[in-house]
């Protein structure tokens, strides 16, 4: 491969406040990371810990391999809404007992580990993390339920909970419980319905319903232990397959319940690992605040890739767009990435062309964003960039190899679905703190809406109001900036996470080894249909 040359000045003043605006992004970030950190504050985890329980971040501690990585997903989840950042619950991936696993842990500080909606959506997506790469899935039980002042948003979607845990099993994809404490109602499904389920004496307690309900639906008086005890479902109803003694031991147990699955990574092995020649500090400062100024995708991938080799395919056609063939921690890349953030007819036909290239080769797509869309304009709408805008996006959307999206920076318009945004399942999305996502940028959006509302009021033969159309535009420009910004975005679920861009190297790598679990196919070259078409 080739070698990638760096020519980012890390000496100069451009360079330096970059940086700067970088940093200062990256400690709102870190503001908000320990919100959820935190759980439901001093007063709640003072309490949890008075009841001689683990933190639920102590928890996963435990159950992973000493040392090794977890990759947090959707920590910003809920954001900006009226509950708690991180809603209420923790999801990731882990190694437990050498495999990778997806995690699931109920945050009982929080309003009692209930699931408000913002919950119900982060665990749908853990899930599918865990069916799309073929990862076992533990959960980490305390939970009172759904959060009720919120049902409406709750019951009709939160069956799918369920629903998951089955298809899962069903898939092969082994599923495990581990109960800390109440799992009531629909949450004792949780451990209804996994292949494996340990409880702790004295502590878990697994019922449809709690004595109050009991009493209020039968009348039948009951306590805890009787009617959802650990003891009582290990002896008397089977639901618990183990029973421990305490919080540590159900870790250990579930420790090793993992270690006799007999499992298996189906797909490629990793090649050797050379890191970049480039440090991954200096990541802090490629990309330009405000996101006016465009900036060069290879300066990332100079220091995101092994060995910053890079071997660029069609460099001198449709220049702003970057495809080429990387390694990111010995796995084989193909690699998209927007140079001058618009797409062109030529870029839209090159990015066609290469997804087919590498579903031929079975090897997966990294997409990098920086583009505010597709080219308009009265010559390129006659040129055919809405035909080439759409060729790009078939292809997309009809590519079979698993895809990963990281969001830098602007990722505005058709170009978001053209670089496989949310909508078009990428099998991970995470964002920079630089990044920005819209129908448009806020500027032009207002001036839209400006122009027609003067066309409208030419149209009635009204005088336009200048000044309503200043305080328009300011507001709009106003919200539309707002809900760009990638917490907001990522409050949503619209990310799988908003990350630091040192550890964009180390992100890659966890999710390709992920992915990894299973054998990447592309969309099948097999003599029966069409090959490669030169665009």
């Amino acid at each position: 491969m080739t070698a990638l040359r760096s020519t980012l000045d890390t000496a100069g003043a451009e360079y330096a406040a970059y940086r700067e605006a970088m940093l200062a992004k990256l400690a709102e970030l870190e503001a908000e990371h320990a919100k959820a950190v935190a759980g439901g504050g001093d007063k709640y985890v003072a309490r949890h810990r008075e009841r001689g329980k683990l933190t639920v971040r102590e928890r996963i501690e435990l159950l992973l391999d000493e040392d090794s990585a977890f990759l947090e997903l959707s920590p910003l989840a809920g954001w900006g809404s009226d509950f708690q950042v991180g809603a209420s619950v923790v999801t990731g991936i882990g190694v437990v007992s050498g495999v990778e696993c997806v995690v699931i842990g109920h945050d009982p500080t929080v309003r009692g580990g209930a699931s408000n909606p913002w919950t119900v959506r982060k665990i749908f997506r853990a899930c599918d993390i865990a069916m799309q790469n073929r990862l076992p899935v533990i959960n980490l039980v305390e939970s009172g339920g759904a959060d009720l002042p919120t049902q409406k948003e709750i019951f009709i979607p939160g069956g799918r909970l369920f629903r998951d845990l089955t298809r899962l099993s069903a898939a092969g994809i082994p599923t495990i419980a581990l109960v800390f404490g109440n799992s009531t109602a629909g949450g004792a499904y949780v451990p209804g319905m996994s292949d494996y389920v340990v409880m702790i004496e004295g502590r878990s307690k697994v019922f449809l319903g709690g004595p109050p309900l009991v009493k209020m639906a039968t009348g039948e008086e009951s306590d805890d232990e009787s009617l959802g005890g650990a003891g009582m479902h290990a002896r008397t109803s089977g639901l618990a397959d183990h029973l421990a003694r305490d919080e540590v031991d159900a870790i250990r147990i579930g420790r090793r319940i993992v270690s006799r699955l007999n499992w298996r990574k189906h797909g490629q092995q990793a090649a050797a690992v050379v890191s970049p020649r480039y440090a991954e500090d200096e990541l802090l400062g490629v990309v330009p605040d405000g996101l006016k100024v465009p900036f060069d995708p290879r300066e990332v991938l100079a220091r995101v890739v092994d060995g910053s080799e890079f071997d660029e395919f069609k460099p001198l056609y449709g220049t702003s767009l970057v495809t080429g063939w990387a390694r990111v921690h010995g796995y084989p890349l193909g690699v998209l990435a927007n140079a001058q953030g618009v797409l062109f007819s030529e870029e839209s036909q090159k990015a066609a062309q290469f997804i087919q290239l590498a579903n031929q080769t079975d090897t997966p797509l990294l997409f990098l964003h920086n583009t505010t869309g597709y080219m308009v304009g009265k010559d390129y709408e006659q040129g055919g960039i809405i035909k080439h805008g759409a060729m790009m996006i078939n292809a997309v959307s009809n590519s079979k190899v698993p895809h990963i999206s990281i969001l830098l920076g602007a990722s505005y318009g058709a170009g978001h679905y053209g670089m496989c945004g949310r909508a078009y399942d990428p099998r991970f999305l995470f964002a920079w703190p630089s990044a920005k996502s819209a129908v448009m940028g806020p500027q032009q959006l207002a001036g839209v809406l400006s122009i027609v509302a003067r066309a409208a009021s030419q149209s009635r033969g009204q005088p336009y109001d200048e000044d309503g159309d200043a305080a328009m535009r300011a507001a709009v420009e106003a919200q539309v900036e707002a809900e760009s910004l990638p917490m907001f975005l990522s409050g949503r679920l619209y990310d799988d996470g908003v990350i630091d861009p040192r550890d964009t190297r180390t992100v890659l790598g966890l999710c390709l080894s992920a992915i990894h679990t299973n054998p990447v196919r592309g969309a099948q070259f097999d003599g029966t249909g069409f090959g490669v078409f030169r665009m």
